[in-house]
This record gives structure tokens, sequence and C-alpha cells, in this order.
């Protein structure tokens, strides 16, 4: 079992940093990839950015690329989302997932509300 728990969420202004991290307790963790989620009000959860369990493949979403930085630390069992330039649009629970795809495994953290409002 992994346990996830996100923090670093808030309340910032239009143009500025909010870096979310991400926890993970447990022994699997640099066997997992990561993904970072967001759910705005009344939307689908959508997948912001991925990394892959060693750290050398990422992807982004087309609205965060250049942006948004997805990062990890394996020896201390954490990831990272950097975001950069927030928009109003990027107002959303954002949520870490950790998974594998064989065998399938799927961990899911609570969620941190970032808010980018003026």
């Amino acid at each position: 079992q992994v346990r996830l728990v996100e923090s670093g969420g808030g309340l910032v202004q239009p143009g500025r940093s909010l870096r979310l991290s991400c926890a993970a307790s447990g022994t699997l963790f640099s066997i997992l990839g990561i993904r970072w989620y967001r759910q705005a009000p009344g939307k689908e959860r959508d997948m912001v950015a991925d990394i892959s369990s060693g750290g050398g493949g990422t992807n982004y979403a087309d609205y965060v690329q250049g942006r948004f930085t997805v990062s990890r630390d394996n020896a201390k069992n954490m990831a990272y989302l950097q975001m950069n330039n927030l928009k109003p649009e990027d107002t959303a629970v954002y949520y870490c997932n950790a998974y594998l795809d064989y065998p399938e495994q799927n961990y899911w953290g609570q969620g941190t509300q970032v808010t980018v409002s003026s």
C-alpha cells in the first residue's frame, strides 16, 4: 500500500508561482509512475503532468506546457509540481496519483486546493 499526501496549495495572484508536494509512504515509490491531476468545479479530472518512475520521462498537458514542471526525489519519497505564471483557469483541486501498469496499481492523495485570483 502507498499513502499519498499533497501539500503546498493555496491562494495566489495571477502570474505568481506555487510548488505542490506529494509525500508518499511505503517502499514502492521508486517503481511507481507519478501523475498530477486537477479538477475544477463542475469539470472532469484531467491529467496535468506525468513523470516516470526513474524521473527520466515527463509529459504535460498542452495548457501547462512551459509553465509547470514535474519532478521527483525517490530518496525522499517525494514528488513535486512547480507551477509558474499561474492563471485563473488553473484554479482547481490538484491530486497526486501513483501508478503501476503491471500488475495494475493506483493510489490517490486527498488533493490540495489551488486558487488563482486577484
